[in-house]
């Protein structure tokens, strides 16, 4: 039996509830190729994608009012993943199923459930993200397919220092405030918090941007990790206005989901959103603030898949560590931790 490589018997993001339009959708997370549609009544569904007839993907069939179609010969599959329908005979073969995996479509995200035996079901619902629905705040996001492996991706996202040299043009700053931020860095066995704060530092363009600061400001960066996903609060008040410690306070807000879900061992998938709370004074800059944050990933990706293949070219080198790194060894650790017990004997 082979070492599981990723952590099973749990959630993970599956993409975002307006990608599932009137067609199949054809995704493969932790080595699984799934399908994911939803019916024209509003109901949505994970089957693996395989026929069980002659093994064409599911993903390349037709959505129905009672589930999806295969293409081929056109057995008809219901979300339970059981065989309804097999055009020109009367009776479904009992074996004519495929496996099914749990669904749930909650803040505009959806998550998949992936348990370690087709009988593992699960014992509670997603995480709830409330800022997709809070008033305060408009969002937008997208979905990037990375050939790097995830973790790749949670060590970009829990060291924030990158800004300085990789986002210049948005997002960035000043090299030597973020290398000096104020930095804090909390751990449990499921989660890692990374808490960066730059006091009385420049703004940089994405803030200036989006919101009048008049000069200096009180920046701060807050990353609570998860296996299956990251919430980054970032943001900024004008300079001496008002405490890091209010979970109130005042300024510029962007608030960023980030599902990072494996799609190989070699390859992730990216899912992400910003929410933003307009200036009353200003014209709504979500569509900047989204733009500038797309393109920021997109600088990213090109990053972080070329660190991956120079990690191949050059293998078994060991790696420097610096004390910026630990938010990101925090997070592999953990990680380690949850797959030890999976396990054989």
């Amino acid at each position: 039996m082979m070492r599981e490589v990723f952590p099973l018997n749990r959630w993970w993001v599956a993409g975002f509830s307006w990608e599932l339009t009137d067609k199949p959708l054809g995704r493969t997370f932790l080595n699984r190729p799934l399908v994911l549609f939803r019916t024209p009544d509003g109901a949505v569904a994970a089957l693996e994608d395989r026929c069980c007839h002659k093994e064409l993907p599911l993903s390349m069939g037709a959505v129905e009012a009672r589930g999806l179609r295969c293409g081929y010969h056109g057995l008809l599959f219901n979300h339970a993943g059981g065989c309804i329908e097999v055009p020109g005979q009367p009776a479904v073969p009992a074996r004519a199923r495929v496996r099914a995996y749990p669904l749930r479509e909650q803040d505009q995200i959806l998550w998949v459930w992936i348990g370690a035996t087709p009988e593992s079901q699960p014992q509670d619902e997603p995480p709830r993200y409330a800022f997709h629905a809070d008033p305060r705040y408009t969002f937008g996001g997208d979905c990037y397919h990375y050939d790097a492996p995830w973790q790749l991706i949670h060590d970009n996202l829990l060291d924030l220092s990158h800004l300085a040299y990789v986002h210049l043009k948005t997002i960035g700053g000043n090299p030597g405030a973020h290398m000096n931020a104020q930095l804090t860095t909390t751990s449990s066995h499921e989660t890692v918090r990374v808490v960066r704060r730059m006091p009385d530092s420049e703004p940089p363009p994405t803030y200036t941007a989006a919101w009048p600061f008049p000069g200096r400001i009180d920046r701060w960066q807050e990353v609570n990790f998860r296996v299956s996903h990251c919430e980054i609060w970032t943001g900024a008040m004008d300079a001496g206005s008002g405490s890091f410690d209010d979970p109130e306070r005042a300024g510029f807000h962007m608030r960023g989901f980030h599902g990072v879900t494996p799609e190989t061992t070699d390859s992730a998938h990216y899912f992400w959103t910003v929410a933003t709370n307009p200036h009353p004074d200003r014209q709504d800059i979500t569509p900047l603030v989204v733009g500038q944050t797309a393109l920021t990933f997109a600088e990213d990706q090109v990053v972080i898949q070329a660190q991956w293949q120079n990690q191949r070219r050059f293998p078994g080198r060991a790696q420097v560590y610096i004390p910026i790194d630990d938010g990101p060894t925090r997070a592999r650790r953990l990680i380690d931790a949850l797959l030890t017990p999976q396990q054989p004997p």
